[in-house]
């Protein structure tokens, strides 16, 4: 069930929420809206799933090519899930996922076999078939979570929404969830919108990331075009660790094309840690001279904050095995080349 999402415009008083929005979900896709609070990645997900709509006059929403723009959410189809799950602490587990099948009207509701059949379906496929008889006090955050999920699939619908499904959670159970939850859409191919304000999640799960910002979209791709070929100065910060270096600066590279010398001192160089090479400082050697400032070498991943000039502090990623045969100290001069990058006009806006 393909989404596309045409014009989409949202304000709430004099706050626009939403500016010209169009968005295409491919039919089966697991798709990320990823943004920073107040983007308006929650608001098209809303409008998405019918629980707002578009300002008057504007917008369309379609499912497989359906105008379900005016449509109620009840008859959209949409399985929704919210961060705090929103499970009926009076029901167990097996009552909440059969909640969405047992309020329907009598003609339209499946038998009690049915119904129980169904949810023993979806308990084993959320791998929670013991826990049916349990209430959801009785359950971890993450038992919580894809309990939501298996009532919100109990209805069997075309399209499944969920709403920053991991915040609540801690660290390690997030991260445990989230290599479920890329194993489960594998196996059920239902098309799937999640919204997220964690580059790291959006980036390890979604088939496609939609980076949101100011009330629109600024870059639509897989998650590894839109990190390594960021469009515009927000995403190439929003995604990751940068570097923004003052030109001009030696032993420089734009893209693929490596110069030894630029002076475009109208232009912004976005350079990521791990894009800058770090060599002793020798006579005969080309680079700019930096000062070490700090050395944090925790982990298989070593972080350098080095010093150029008088105040630009710049940050760099080195393998343990690269800290070692340079045998740094705070205090050594060296020499930064930078290997890739990115050009901006200094009057970029974030």
């Amino acid at each position: 069930m393909s989404i596309i999402a045409r014009n989409i415009k949202k304000t709430f008083g004099t706050y626009t929420a939403l500016s010209g929005v169009d968005l295409n979900v491919p039919d089966g896709k697991l798709v990320a809206l990823l943004g920073p609070s107040g983007s308006g990645k929650t608001t098209l997900l809303r409008i998405i799933a019918g629980l707002e709509f578009p300002d008057e006059g504007s917008g369309r929403i379609e499912f497989h090519g359906e105008d379900v723009t005016n449509v109620a959410a009840g008859k959209r189809g949409v399985g929704f899930v919210f961060q705090h799950y929103a499970l009926f602490r009076h029901m167990t587990v097996a009552e909440n996922v059969a909640f969405g099948l047992t309020v329907r009207k009598r003609k339209d509701r499946p038998s009690k076999s049915e119904i129980a059949d169904r949810v023993n379906k979806l308990l084993k496929l959320v791998q929670l078939e013991a826990l049916g008889k349990r209430y959801p006090t009785q359950l971890s955050g993450g038992q919580r979570q894809r309990i939501a999920l298996a009532r919100a699939l109990a209805v069997e619908p075309k399209v499944l929404l969920l709403d920053e499904p991991f915040g609540a959670l801690d660290a390690k159970v997030r991260k445990e969830l989230r290599r479920w939850l890329r194993q489960f859409q594998d196996e059920i191919g239902i098309t799937t919108v999640f919204v997220t304000h964690d580059q790291e999640e959006a980036l390890e799960i979604a088939d496609e990331v939609i980076v949101m910002n100011n009330a629109k979209i600024e870059q639509v791709g897989t998650p590894q075009a839109v990190y390594d070929h960021p469009a515009t100065p927000f995403v190439y910060s929003f995604l990751g660790n940068v570097n923004r270096l003052q030109l001009p600066w030696r032993g420089f590279s734009s893209g693929d094309a490596p110069v030894p010398y630029t002076d475009e001192t109208n232009k912004i160089a976005f350079v990521r840690p791990h894009e800058l090479e770090v060599l002793r400082h020798r006579a005969g050697l080309d680079g700019e001279v930096a000062s070490v400032r700090s050395i944090h070498s925790a982990g298989s991943i070593a972080r350098i904050t080095v010093l150029r000039g008088a105040s630009e502090y710049i940050d760099v990623e080195l393998s343990r095995q690269q800290l070692d045969e340079l045998d740094l100290a705070e205090g050594d001069s060296i020499l930064l080349r930078v290997r890739r990058s990115r050009l901006f006009s200094e009057d970029y806006e974030i």
